[in-house]
């Protein structure tokens, strides 16, 4: 039960940047558009879903080189991915969204790029994956499913908050990285 624990906090932490863009998509419907949402959702934790595990895939082919360090990777990763995040969350100055339109349509190919840049640091962690011998199926389907719920979520938050807990968001989501790849650490060294 403790791995299923730790590959949803880790979902949760991967989601935040996902959840960040879909706060700024429902923040251009005057009323959440339940298609639109689901659409997000769908983009955004299929994406997080696929790269952990091409991460993972890429990881198992070096896995054997560098055995006696994962943790230390996994703890570089993780730490990095997470202070950046945290980082950009507390970074001074004012980054309110601006819309343009209001109930602009859905642009898939947008939504497609987006899906991408979110999820690179799910790739990362897919490698670290490889090194700790996670379950990799059972990891992809817990991200993949938080995220497109946090997604659609974040849709609704957006449409509701606006821009009030966005920072809020990204500062908690490096928290959880940076907490896992601290733990990851300690197991390993003692």
């Amino acid at each position: 039960m403790g791995i299923i624990i730790e590959l949803f906090l880790v979902g949760v932490g991967l989601a935040m940047d996902a959840f960040a863009v879909s706060i700024c998509k429902g923040l251009a419907m005057r009323k959440v558009n339940k298609k639109q949402a689901l659409l997000i959702g769908l983009f955004f934790g299929g994406f997080q879903a696929l790269m952990p595990f091409v991460g993972w895939a890429l990881g198992t082919q070096f896995e054997s080189y560098i055995k006696n360090i994962d943790h230390w990777i996994a703890f570089i990763l993780l730490g990095y991915l997470g202070g950046k995040m945290m980082i950009e969350a507390i970074r001074t100055g004012n980054e309110e969204v601006e819309i343009d339109q209001m109930d602009p349509p859905l642009n898939i190919k947008e939504l497609f790029l987006l899906a991408i840049a979110t999820s690179i640091d799910a790739l990362a962690v897919g490698i670290t994956f490889a090194f700790l011998n996670y379950p990799i199926f059972e990891a992809v389907s817990i991200i993949g499913i938080t995220t497109f719920f946090i997604s659609i979520g974040g849709v609704y938050a957006g449409n509701f908050f606006g821009n009030k807990y966005k920072r809020k968001a990204e500062f908690f989501g490096g928290l959880i990285l940076v907490i896992i790849g601290i733990k990851i650490l300690l197991e390993h060294l003692s």
